[in-house]
Formats: structure tokens, sequence, C-alpha cells
């Protein structure tokens, strides 16, 4: 029960920095004419382009990038598009009106919904990438960016995400279910313990009435070492690099091992799972490595542009394993569902939020482990009947989509019954 609750502790500190940065990303898109523009142009060929874009290139496209005519990335209905904002609108109200990270159900989504889980993971590391491109303003984060602390960690995350793209390729030529199956077992690991965590935390804050969930989200942190940072920066394996010169007093010193072997587990994490990386950046720097969060914040936002497009373009998109239509749909459902949930927190409880969360990942927990005994059955891992297994399955996919379902009604709701008292705030 322990290492389970630390490993909560440290995947919610993630969450709740990715959320972080979505939502900057997201205001930074949607408040900017320019970028609106931008986001315009790449869905109009999706939008207007339809079948007949996708009859006349359907073939051509793929063979070029890569061969993977099953996947044709100008595929196009508008069933999947609609279904493709419709993920995108349940993960952003989550990551606003919860300020953790939705974007942990996408992929659970988008495999329920019948998309390969390597599509999926390929898919929503596009679509970040694409949000990366579109919502980061470096300039303004510049001053606490380390140069030196990004590049030696990106060189550990290139490594990390080839490999993680290589196992996850090879594993689908091997057997596109043993791929679904390696995939569902790593959400069902990460849900599992952020889930229990989260629940854990709803009980505790019901229990004792405290009602604020975004306090605690590490902003703050940093600024004094930990027991481990302390004895990972005593450890003088040369090079040593510098960071947090303008923040401490003669700053701060790290051995490159740590950066690239820290930068290795981000970059595995994000070729693996689809979900970026950065997201576990905030915690490894802060708690593991002992940098300020000030430090952090500017260096996450620096190494994720090249972390997510490196990822997504060298590991899926050149093999043909990244649904654009998809991708595109989700970015416009996510930006809209981050500005309505983050609205919504102020006129909800906190506690009402913590319990939302953890039912949320709860639910993506059972839908993956309801999933995997059918796909173990498929490789004949384990014995189970068809039947059994559809069932498990169905049920698992049905209490997950009801869970978001009740979720996103509700967030929407209140949005809509508070709407002139949230106008009013605004002004």
């Amino acid at each position: 029960m322990g290492l389970a609750r630390q490993c909560g502790q440290f995947l919610m500190a993630a969450s709740r920095a990715h959320a972080q940065w979505e939502l900057e990303t997201s205001r930074t898109i949607l408040g900017d004419k320019k970028r609106l523009a931008i986001l315009g142009l790449l869905l109009v060929p999706i939008i207007l382009g339809g079948v007949a874009f996708a009859d006349q290139l359907g073939d051509a496209i793929p063979q070029f990038i890569g061969g993977k005519k099953a996947y044709s990335p100008a595929f196009y209905t508008t069933g999947i598009f609609l279904a493709s904002i419709a993920i995108g609108l349940g993960a952003g109200l989550i990551t606003g009106c919860i300020g953790a990270g939705g974007g942990f159900i996408i992929a659970p989504a988008l495999m329920s919904a019948g998309i390969k889980g390597i599509l999926a993971v390929g898919t929503d590391l596009f679509h970040i990438f694409a949000k990366a491109i579109m919502g980061t303003v470096i300039h303004r984060k510049l001053g606490n960016v380390s140069v030196s602390l990004a590049l030696v960690f990106l060189v550990g995350a290139i490594g990390g995400a080839t490999s993680g793209g290589v196992i996850n390729r090879t594993l689908y030529e091997l057997n596109p279910v043993l791929s679904d199956a390696f995939i569902t077992t790593i959400y069902v690991l990460m849900l599992g313990f952020l889930g229990l965590y989260a629940l854990l935390d709803f009980l505790k804050a019901q229990k004792s009435g405290k009602q604020d969930f975004h306090g605690g989200d590490g902003k703050s942190e940093g600024a004094e070492l930990g027991g481990l940072p302390k004895k990972l920066q005593a450890i003088k394996v040369p090079p040593m690099v510098s960071f947090d010169q303008g923040l401490i007093p003669g700053g701060r010193q790290i051995s490159w091992v740590f950066l690239v072997g820290s930068g290795f587990l981000v970059g595995f994490a994000a070729a693996i799972m689809g979900v970026g990386g950065g997201f576990l950046t905030f915690p490894i720097f802060v708690y593991v490595l002992g940098v300020s969060s000030m430090t952090t914040v500017g260096t996450d936002i620096f190494q994720i542009v090249f972390t997510a497009g490196y990822a997504a373009i060298t590991q899926y998109a050149i093999y043909g394993f990244i649904f654009y239509t998809l991708a595109m749909g989700m970015l416009l459902g996510s930006l809209l569902g981050i500005q309505i949930g983050a609205m919504v927190t102020k006129v909800v409880p906190g506690i009402y939020i913590r319990g939302f969360y953890a039912m949320a990942v709860l639910a993506g927990f059972v839908n993956r482990i309801f999933a995997l005994p059918g796909k173990l059955g498929d490789m004949e891992f384990i014995d189970i009947a068809k039947d059994t297994a559809k069932i498990l399955d169905n049920i698992g996919i049905w209490a997950f989509f009801v869970v978001i379902g009740i979720f996103a009604v509700w967030v929407i709701g209140t949005f809509v019954m508070n709407i002139n008292k949230l106008r009013g705030e605004v002004h």
C-alpha cells in the first residue's frame, strides 16, 4: 500500500503539472487570432475534404509515408471526426475542471472505440505535438529555461522515445493483439496507481472537510531540497550540469547521468503511452533531481515540443501509425473543453471535483483491465470463452463512457446554468 501511495502521489503531481501546461497552451491558442487562423487552415482539408479526398489520396499518402494502407492517414468520415471532437472535449473538461491530466483517458477512449493501440498512441502524440507547436510561447519563459539542462535531458529523451517506438512497432509486427495487450497493461498499472491515490485523496478530503483540490500543485516546490535530490546532487560524475544560477547563490549541479536517465524515462513513456511524456518531467525534476519549480516549468515547455515531436514523427508518422483526422478533432475538442472546465471550477466546490476525478481515473482503469482478458485469451495466454471476454469488454466500455459522459453533462450543464455569473466574473 505504501508503494502504491507513493506512485499515486508521483503520478498526481505529474497529472496536475501536465494539466497546467494544457490550460496555458489552450489559452495561448484561443487568445491569438493568428493561431486560431492556423488551426482553421489545418481543419479545412479535414472538414471539407470528405470521403472524396480519402478516395483520391487514401492509397498514395500511406504508401509514401510508410505503406500502412490499413490506417490511411487521409481517411475521413463525419462520424469519426465528430467522435474525435467528443473524446477531446471529454479529456479537456477533465483537464480544465479538475486541474489534473485528462489526457490519460484519450488512448483508452480511442482503443474502446475500436482504434488499434499503436494507432491510438501515435495519434495522441501527434495531437500533443500539434498543440505544443501552436500554443507554446517559449520566449515568455526563456528566463526560466536552463538550456544546458534541457539539451542533456533531450539526449536521454530521444533515446527513450526511440526505444519505446521500436518496442511498440516490433510488438505490433509480431502480433497486433500483443501490441494492444502491452499498451493496455501499461495503462492498467498507471491508472490503477493513480486511481487508488485519487480515491484515497477524495475520502481523506471528505473526512477532513478540505475543499481545495488545486492546492499543492507543486508550484512552490524545489526551493528546499529533499533527501533524494541531495543524495543525487552529491554524486559527482562529470560532466556536471549547472542550473538555477539565477535563483540560488552559486546555483546547483547534477551529473549528466541522472539527466540522461530521466530524459530516457520521459521519452520512453511518451512513445509507449502517447501522453507526451511531459507529464513526468515536473515530478522528476522537482522531487527527484531537485530543480526549482520555476526552472522546471520553463524547461518542460522547451522539451515537450521536441520530445513529443520527435516521438510522433520519427516513431509513428513515417510508419503510418497516425490518424490525422482524429488528432485534429481531439485538438479542437480539447481546446473548447479545457476552457469550459476551467471556468466551472469557479462555481463548484473542490470536494466534488476530487470525487469526479477519482471516478474518471478508476473508470479508465476498469475499462482497460476488463479489456485485458479478451486480448490475453486471443493470444492463448489464458483460457477464457470468447463470449465471456466480450461481456467483460463491453462492461468496461460502458462503465468508461457512462462515467465520462455523466461528468461531461454535469460540467457543461453547470457551465450553462451559471453562465451569467461566470460572465460577470470575467468582466
